[in-house]
């Protein structure tokens, strides 16, 4: 819509996990060096916790990169409403194991033989699993127990489990105390600091084609980290609409005033930000920042749906 205005190849606020467009903060690089070490030296389970919006889905998806130049065999499950033989079912049929039956005896034997040949030639197995807050205490205990299959000097299965800080919680639970117990390394997500919203902003634009030019005004920069609170989903969404607001107003940079609008229109807040409610949103829990980037989506879905508004009002500037 406004790309070719604003002299670009592409919209550089898409919320899909493009890797291209990932930004490694010290958390971020952190957390994927404490992945990659923990599969190298096979730890068992790992834990990958964060925010939503704060980048795990990203941060998975270079480790899968990372694991197939490894030579890795690689499970990524991220549909958790499963039930046992689901699981095992899916397991099977994303490492490449043929299994005629659907016993879960009899899938974990042809996958524990499996596993000992990936181990006999040096070549890892890792199951990913991600949004693991939403698996049933019954799921997790079974993953745990996939961690059973192993040889007398190290596991056969690595595994990554990477959800919400609910997952944390759950974890907690005196039913899951077995599986906390197997738990070897914990990375996490944070949110951007302001600092790192302007890189954010500045690397997203550079890649989609701005090349060194200042689109955003630095006051407005502040305006977005302010209602974002750092998180990276909604700083994208709140972009993308204060640059559809500079297009409409046939602006070639956004001011803090469009970005107040853009605000305006998910009703994130009455007017423009200050430090109380800043601060009021930076101490929401998980659920809350969850529940907020689903109303961004449902809003950002309506918004789309209207495009013609914003051509109309263009061609009447123009």
């Amino acid at each position: 819509m406004y790309e070719k205005f604003f002299g670009l190849n592409e919209s550089p606020f898409r919320i899909n996990p493009d890797p291209r467009y990932a930004f490694l903060t010290l958390s971020a690089r952190e957390a994927l060096a404490g992945m990659t070490y923990g599969i190298q030296t096979r730890k068992g389970i790992i834990l990958l916790t964060g925010e939503a919006g704060t980048g795990k889905t990203t941060l998975l998806n270079m480790l899968m990169k990372w694991l197939h130049h490894q030579r890795a065999a690689t499970a990524f499950v991220f549909n958790t409403q499963l039930n046992v033989n689901d699981l095992f079912e899916y397991l099977m049929a994303d490492f490449g194991i043929y299994s005629e039956s659907r016993s879960k005896a009899e899938m974990l034997m042809k996958l524990n033989r499996w596993l000992l040949d990936r181990q006999q030639a040096g070549e890892p197995a890792v199951l990913v699993v991600d949004e693991a807050q939403n698996l049933t205490p019954q799921l997790l205990e079974e993953i745990r127990l996939l961690t059973n299959l192993e040889t007398s000097t190290e596991k056969l299965l690595q595994i990554v489990l990477s959800g919400q800080p609910e997952l944390e919680t759950k974890l907690r639970h005196p039913q899951l105390r077995q599986l906390r117990q197997r738990i070897t390394l914990c990375c996490r997500t944070s949110r951007l600091s302001l600092e790192e919203t302007r890189g954010y902003i500045a690397q997203r634009l550079h890649i989609a084609g701005a090349n060194g030019r200042a689109i955003f005004t630095a006051e407005a920069i502040e305006r977005l980290h302010k209602y974002a609170c750092g998180i990276p989903r909604v700083i994208n969404v709140l972009s993308d609409h204060a640059l559809i607001n500079a297009f409409v107003d046939d602006r070639k940079f956004v001011t803090p005033q469009m970005v107040d609008d853009a605000a305006r229109e998910f009703e994130l807040f009455a007017g423009a930000p200050d430090d109380q409610a800043a601060n009021s949103m930076s101490q929401d829990n998980s659920r809350e920042s969850g529940s907020l980037l689903q109303e961004f989506a449902k809003r950002q879905d309506r918004i789309r749906q209207r495009p013609s508004v914003f051509v109309e009002s263009k061609e009447r500037i123009l």
